[in-house]
């Protein structure tokens, strides 16, 4: 028997001498969080880690990069592409966020990067073909191994894309497969702006479908949009990597190929959390970093008295204490019955001390107004109904919910406006951010409101009112969650 395992262990040791490794790192959904927060992420750690790894590397990015910070908002995206470029990645995506400028601010961030911009289903309206700097893959010779990365854009921007279009990812992907296998390549990677469990949006994305479909071609598919983590899920053989948010981790993604034939033998990947004291700090990069601070960010507007958080402590509640506090200023500044706050709005906590511009924009960078509408109970129950599960997507101020969930059904719905039962047929007044007032992503059930009856308030914004809420209620604590209960 001993003799038996020795052979084994040999035979495996005969194996791994043949095979070659590679190694991609990836990031994705960074929005312009250039710097550490609370010891942790940032581009100059993960610059420190790329200078402590194997000296040949991808850098890949699965989009969203060009807006969510004052440093990114300020500049439409162009100096998160100068820091990108400092890092020297190799290629990205085209995420939603890409758009918050709308197409006239596509066209600079484009011209604007060093490396490859990847986008199969990506396409100029006038022309067909794909804008000018942007291919649908590239092949990288990396120590010898020829990896292709194949890029799929986000479908859906935060504005409307007048110059652009989008055509279906999986057929555009075929297509680029088969373009690609004809280039002898050792290992096939798609880099997309989806996530393979889109529980943010309401919706599972396609992504699934890739390992489905294409097992055994695409090796390994490097997601974002959700904001999640995923390390070493494979589908039909396909490794399925995702690296969450704000650069607080990287993922390290290792490839195997046999030296011999060069085929592509397996993949794996492990995250590495970006914590400074662990993995350090480029200097170089974080002078630079800091180099691109945008001025009278530091403007204090009141204080916390302590961490108030974007999610409940309590398992059943699913408003958290911050979205709560959010849509009460709304609910006030607005003058409404009822104020509908989106969860993914709210980027970041409030951390406990003194809060800047900087930490309300981090916590809310988007420059959203304020709308006013009014709505029927119909419309109260089909929006909560459509947005419970599979995670609450909204925090509401004013109205109160109870449900349970019967594998993955709703049940025993009951809605309460100031305390009393929602009826079908009376009127409410609601308010939400313009964003989701006029319909953009998991605020769809609003594109049933005509838009002659959305009414935009002048000079408040949901940024505006966090600033000015904490100019009056400071130092302010968190309130008590359970707005929206979940009963087993």
């Amino acid at each position: 028997m001993k003799k038996l395992f020795l052979a084994f262990v040999l035979l495996l040791s005969a194996v791994g001498l043949f095979a070659k490794t590679t190694v991609l790192y990836h990031t994705s959904d960074t929005h312009g969080f250039f710097y550490s927060r609370n010891g942790q992420g940032g581009f100059a750690a993960l610059a420190s880690v790329l200078k402590n790894g194997p000296k040949h590397y991808l850098l890949l990015d699965s989009g969203d990069f060009a807006n969510g910070t004052a440093e990114a908002k300020t500049s439409k995206g162009l100096k998160s592409v100068a820091l990108m470029n400092a890092l020297g990645y190799h290629a990205t995506t085209i995420g939603n966020h890409e758009f918050d400028f709308k197409d006239p601010g596509v066209e600079p961030i484009l011209k604007n990067i060093k490396f490859s911009v990847l986008a199969a289903n990506f396409f100029e309206r006038k022309t067909g073909k794909y804008p000018p700097l942007v291919k649908p893959y590239q092949i990288f010779d990396v120590d010898g191994v020829r990896v292709a990365v194949i890029g799929l854009a986000n479908r859906y921007p935060t504005n409307e894309a007048k110059s652009y279009k989008f055509g279906k990812p999986l057929a555009a992907l075929e297509k680029a497969l088969k373009e690609v296998e004809k280039q002898k390549v050792n290992a096939v990677v798609v880099i997309v702006h989806d996530g393979l469990n889109d529980t943010k949006h309401g919706t599972l994305a396609y992504v699934g479908q890739i390992g489905q479909k294409f097992g055994g071609r695409v090796n390994v598919v490097l997601g974002g949009h959700v904001h999640a983590i995923v390390q070493n899920q494979y589908i039909n053989g396909t490794l399925f990597v995702e690296s969450g948010c704000y650069i607080q981790n990287v993922s390290k993604v290792t490839l195997e190929t046999d030296d011999k034939t060069g085929k592509f033998v397996s993949a794996h990947s492990e995250l590495i959390p970006l914590v400074i004291e662990k993995v350090g700090e480029d200097e170089k990069i974080k002078a630079y970093a800091e180099s691109l601070k945008e001025p009278g960010m530091d403007e204090v507007f009141g204080e916390a008295a302590e961490k108030i958080s974007r999610f409940s402590s309590v398992k059943e509640h699913k408003d958290g204490p911050l979205n709560d506090w959010i849509a009460d200023l709304g609910r006030a500044a607005a003058g409404t019955q009822i104020f509908v706050h989106n969860n993914g709005g709210t980027r970041v906590d409030m951390q406990k001390g003194p809060v800047t511009r900087r930490d309300t924009t981090d916590i809310h960078p988007f420059d959203n107004g304020i709308v006013t509408m009014t709505v029927d109970g119909r419309f109260l129950k089909y929006l909560v109904k459509k947005s419970l599960l599979p995670r609450s997507l909204f925090t509401y101020s004013g109205m109160s919910i109870t449900y349970r969930n019967k594998k993955g059904k709703i049940k025993d719905l009951q809605i309460l406006v100031d305390g009393k039962p929602v009826e079908n047929h009376k009127k409410y007044t609601l308010a939400s951010n313009a964003y989701i007032a006029y319909g953009g992503s998991e605020g769809w059930p609003f594109k049933r409101i005509k838009e002659e009856d959305k009414k935009l308030l002048e000079g408040l914004t949901i940024r505006s009112v966090l600033e000015n809420g904490l100019k009056t209620q400071s130092p302010v604590k968190a309130l008590p969650t359970g707005r929206i209960v979940e009963f087993k």
